[in-house]
């Protein structure tokens, strides 16, 4: 059940959006591929959020993460692939992502993306904003929305 929750919340993110995007390409074989992150300091900078984001989880957060991977990226250079790219997500308007063709419910919000918001949104997005397209039922749980949403903090942020 928790596989599918997470999964979920990828295809959520991603459905909300808008049509979809064009696949993105596999990475050339000369591409530079992306490093491990020193889990050490991220968790550090999330202990540096405010609460309750400063006692989430790093690492738990990033394996409720991988499940969205495949729609979403939140490198500042990712693009967006099925779903938005998540970089810079948080104090951006919603629907407002560059380049990327959001649902009508989404080009109507009148919000601001902050924790507040995107925890709403993972916990059930139908019910959180009606009429967007993610096929997601969302993340119940909610100190795993929590631990994703400092996840997000931290990497969808440029490092201080």
């Amino acid at each position: 059940m928790r596989g599918f929750v997470i999964a979920a919340f990828g295809l959520a993110l991603m459905a909300a959006c808008g049509p979809s995007q064009p696949a993105p390409q596999a990475p050339s074989a000369t591409a530079p591929q992306s490093q491990t992150p020193d889990f050490a300091a991220q968790q550090a900078r999330i202990a540096a959020l405010a609460p309750p984001y400063n006692e989430a989880s790093y690492e738990a957060g990033r394996r409720v993460f991988a499940q969205c991977r495949s729609c979403h990226t939140t490198a500042a250079d990712g693009g967006n692939r099925v779903g938005p790219n998540l970089h810079g997500v948080f104090d951006r308007a919603a629907g407002a992502a560059p380049g990327f063709t959001y649902s009508q419910a989404l080009q109507n919000a009148d919000f601001i993306w902050d924790a507040e918001h995107l925890d709403n949104w993972l916990a059930n997005p139908q019910t959180f904003l009606p009429g967007n397209r993610m096929a997601f039922a969302g993340v119940r749980d909610a100190v795993q929305r929590r631990d994703v949403i400092a996840y997000l903090m931290v990497e969808s942020q440029p490092a201080p």
